[in-house]
């Protein structure tokens, strides 16, 4: 008990202090998570609203693969990018095997069937209480899905704000392609894992305490969008 208290008053300190070593992996991990969610919402938005409007033969395939890769594992994101990026891959040219690109992308692989699914379900409610005015007014597929996006936006935000759960919690997967490697790709997963299995409790604590106040905030920020849609909605 008394280890535990020293631990916890050290990682304390370090989070206090602006420790150099916590700050750098603190902000590599938000910028390789922040990147990861915008990718993947330029692409998980769009598409999720696709399926919600267009009919399509395998339609129902693609809403099912979506939906089951939402629990896609981690590890086997990684090892499929790791497969990609190797030396022996198809895009093992372009050397990002052991970048933080290579970490982004692992995540946008993870976050973009997350942000998809939860965009279906939300744009194909409002497509079930909208669509019949979009069609006798004439509105091409195109121009529906980008206003039943904007109309839904306050709802969407929580799509976003749960991809940004994903990747900041997110270990095995960067860990597979990334290395692990201090000041290039050491996040605050793969820090507190590794600085766990060392010994340096402190340390692990003090990222261990960043992170959980990150995806705290998340889910209350993620509360306050849900509340503001439900008073929008009706006014």
């Amino acid at each position: 008990m008394h280890d535990l208290v020293d631990a916890l008053a050290a990682a304390w300190q370090l989070v206090l202090s602006g420790d150099p070593a916590l700050v750098g992996i603190v902000s590599l991990s938000l910028s390789i998570s922040m990147t990861a969610v915008l990718l993947a919402s330029l692409i998980g938005l769009p598409l999720g609203a696709a399926l919600a409007v267009l009919r399509f033969p395998g339609r129902g395939t693609a809403v099912v693969a979506v939906n089951a890769l939402m629990g896609l594992p981690p590890v086997v994101a990684g090892l499929f990018v790791y497969l990609l990026l190797s030396r022996s891959g198809p895009l093992g040219g372009l050397g990002l095997l052991f970048t933080p690109s290579a970490m982004i992308i692992a995540q946008v692989v993870l976050v973009t069937p997350i942000i998809a699914a939860i965009t279906r379900q939300i744009v194909e409610d409002l497509w079930r209480e909208f669509g019949e005015l979009y069609i006798l007014d004439g509105v091409g597929r195109g121009r529906t899905i980008l206003s039943l996006l904007w109309l839904g936006r306050f709802a969407l935000l929580t799509a976003v704000l749960a991809g940004i759960g994903r990747a900041a919690a997110e270990v095995g997967a960067i860990l597979i392609v990334g290395g692990n490697i201090a000041g290039v790709t050491r996040t605050m997963t793969t820090a507190i894992t590794l600085e766990t299995s060392r010994g340096d409790l402190a340390l692990a604590l003090g990222l261990g305490m960043i992170l959980l106040a990150l995806i705290l905030a998340i889910n209350a920020t993620a509360q306050l969008v849900r509340d503001t849609a439900r008073r929008t909605a009706g006014i």
